[in-house]
C-alpha cells in the first residue's frame, strides 16, 4: 500500500467516521458541561427559595451524586457510540466487559463494599455536605460526598479521606439543630439554687442580644446539680442552637458567666489539697516546713 492509497483512506474515515465521532466527542463535551451547570443552578434555586439549611445541605449533597452519575452515563454512552462508528462489534464487547467486570468485582471487594455503604448513606440521608460529624476515627465538616469516598476537614484544616466502606458509626453533630453540654462548677460554699438562677439570667440576656438570639432555638436546659466533685459542685446543663451553631454559642455563654460570677463573688475552685504530716507512735508530729514566696523559711 502507497501513500497516496493510505491518505485516500484516511481522508475517507475523516469524511465518513471522523466528523460523526468528532460531533459525538463535542455534544458528550457539551451535555457534561451542561449537567454540571444544572445541577448547580438547582443547588443555587433551592437554597434560595428554601429559608431550611437543613434541604439545601440535602440537595447539595445529592445534586453533586446526581452529576457524578450522570457524567459517567455520558461518557459510557459517548464511548459505546465511537465504538459503533469505527465498526466495532458493541454486543461481544459488552459481554466480554460483563465478563470482566465480575472477575474485577470478586476482586475488589472493598470497592463494592464502600459503593454499597455510600449508597445508603445518601439514600437514609445520614451524611450532608456541611455537617460536622465523627466516624471511622475522625471529625470534621464534610467537604465532599460520593458513592466512594467521604472528605471531612477538621477544625485545625487537616483534610480526611475516608472509604465509605469504613463507615460503620457515624455521629452527626448538626443533623436538624445542635446541642452543647455544659459542666459548670461551682465552690461547696455557693448556693445552688442561686447559681442556676445565675445561669438563666446570663442564658436570657443572650438570647436577647441581636447578635446571638436568631441562633438559640430554646432557652437553657438546667439539668440540676449533676455530682460532687473533689473541689466542686457541677452543675449539668445544655443549650439548643441551629446547626453548627453551638460551639459559638457556648464560648459567649461561658465570658458573660464569668463575668457574672466575678460580679456576685460567686467561686469557680480550683484543686484544693489536704496535706496530713502524720504522726508517730508517741502521738507527736514531726515539723513540717513551707517555704513561701517571700523565701522565708518556717516550720508548723
Amino acid at each position: 500500500m502507497n501513500w497516496d492509497e493510505i491518505t485516500n483512506q484516511v481522508v475517507e474515515f475523516l469524511v465518513t467516521k471522523g466528523i460523526k465521532i468528532g460531533i459525538i466527542v463535542i455534544l458528550s463535551f457539551i451535555a457534561i458541561k451542561l449537567a454540571k451547570v444544572l445541577s448547580i443552578r438547582m443547588i443555587r434555586i433551592v437554597q434560595k427559595e428554601k429559608e431550611d439549611g437543613e434541604v439545601a445541605k440535602r440537595v447539595e449533597t445529592l445534586g453533586s451524586l446526581l452529576g457524578y452519575i450522570i457524567v459517567i452515563s455520558i461518557i459510557s454512552i459517548s464511548f459505546i457510540m465511537i465504538l459503533g462508528e469505527l465498526g466495532i462489534e458493541i454486543g461481544p464487547l459488552l459481554a466480554a466487559a460483563g465478563i470482566v467486570g465480575l472477575a474485577i468485582g470478586f476482586g475488589s471487594q472493598r470497592l463494592v463494599e464502600d459503593i454499597i455503604s455510600g449508597f445508603f448513606l445518601l439514600m437514609e440521608d445520614q451524611i450532608r455536605v456541611g455537617d460536622y460529624v465523627q466516624t471511622a476515627g475522625k471529625s470534621g465538616i464534610v467537604e465532599k460526598v460520593n458513592l466512594k469516598l467521604t472528605v471531612l476537614r477538621d477544625m485545625e484544616g487537616n483534610v480526611h479521606f475516608i472509604r465509605n466502606g469504613q463507615i460503620d458509626i457515624v455521629t452527626n453533630m448538626t443533623k436538624d439543630f445542635s446541642r452543647y453540654m455544659f459542666e459548670i462548677g461551682v465552690a461547696y460554699r455557693e448556693n445552688v439554687d442561686e447559681v442556676m438562677q445565675v445561669m438563666r439570667d446570663v442564658d436570657e440576656d443572650l438570647r436577647n442580644d441581636a447578635k446571638f438570639g436568631e441562633l438559640i432555638l430554646e432557652p437553657i436546659d438546667i439539668m440540676g446539680l449533676d455530682r460532687f466533685d473533689d473541689s466542686a459542685l457541677i452543675i449539668k446543663a445544655r443549650t439548643k442552637t441551629i446547626p453548627m451553631k453551638q460551639w459559638k454559642v457556648a464560648r459567649e455563654f461561658n465570658r458573660r458567666l464569668k463575668i457574672r460570677f466575678d460580679e456576685l463573688g460567686i467561686e469557680i475552685p480550683f484543686p484544693h489539697v489536704t496535706l496530713y504530716a502524720g504522726q508517730d507512735k508517741n502521738g507527736q508530729a514531726p515539723p513540717m516546713h513551707i517555704v513561701t514566696d517571700s523565701t522565708e523559711k518556717g516550720s508548723l
